[in-house]
């Protein structure tokens, strides 16, 4: 898709094809909506006010931001889990977890370098992936001298949980619908369970998340395809 009228003009089952292998497929699906709205509402550019960036689908604080600061050079701090980590730590010498969202925008708004902020964004987001993570490498931060967090003496909390886990999970199993429709037209129940390996009464189930988030449809016969529109 070489612009976003072209992306938008595509047919749902195109777009989720070309996903085929990154990551979430219900992201496809927002995608292609928020090309349709741009087009529809924008003129076909990408709005450049964070607040209209929040209003296209599958748009956040945190995309509209990045997305402001990255493409448009705008002075607005990207607040991932990785930069929150590391503003709370740095400025605030506490716990992304113990600081309300309001206080870390503002704290990150202050650090924030406005004549480079894309490179700001991009490196404290680095920062955080590699250095100031949960469990912090204090060693190798570039900022160890003047942080906070570390010259408190605090202590990170300990993990809470971790994200449950994928093999046989209702995840997969959508997944592995979407993977069978990609590869075909369209697929009745006894074929998406033997194309699948999983039970038809589960697939079914599964099928009705799948139609609401736009992911795939049932065709007049009762098979199951990608979206035609």
């Amino acid at each position: 898709f070489p612009e976003v009228g072209a992306l938008a003009g595509a047919p749902r089952a195109e777009v989720i094809r070309a996903w085929d292998g990154l990551g979430y497929n219900r992201r496809a699906v927002a995608l292609h909506e928020a090309a349709r709205v741009i087009v529809r509402a924008h003129g076909g550019r990408m709005p450049r006010d964070p607040e209209l960036l929040r209003g296209l689908p599958g748009v956040g604080p945190y995309t509209a931001a990045a997305v402001a600061s990255i493409g448009f050079g705008d002075p607005v701090p990207a607040l991932d889990t990785n930069v929150r980590r590391v503003v709370a730590r740095v400025v605030l010498g506490r716990d992304a977890a113990d600081v309300p969202r309001r206080s870390l925008e503002a704290a990150a708004s202050s650090w924030l370098d406005p004549s480079s902020p894309a490179d700001w964004n991009q490196a404290v987001m680095d920062l955080g992936r590699l250095v100031c993570r949960p469990a912090p490498r204090c060693a190798a931060c570039p900022l160890a001298a003047t942080c906070r967090f570390r010259r408190s003496r605090a202590r990170p909390p300990s993990p809470v949980r971790r994200q449950a886990a994928f093999e046989g999970s209702d995840r997969q199993v959508r997944g592995a619908i979407v993977r069978a429709l990609r590869a075909g037209r369209s697929l009745d129940m006894p074929g998406l369970s033997a194309t699948t390996g999983h039970d038809s009464a589960r697939i079914g189930r599964l099928i009705e998340g799948l139609v609401r988030d736009g992911l795939v449809e049932r065709t007049r016969s009762g098979r199951v395809r990608l979206p035609a529109r």
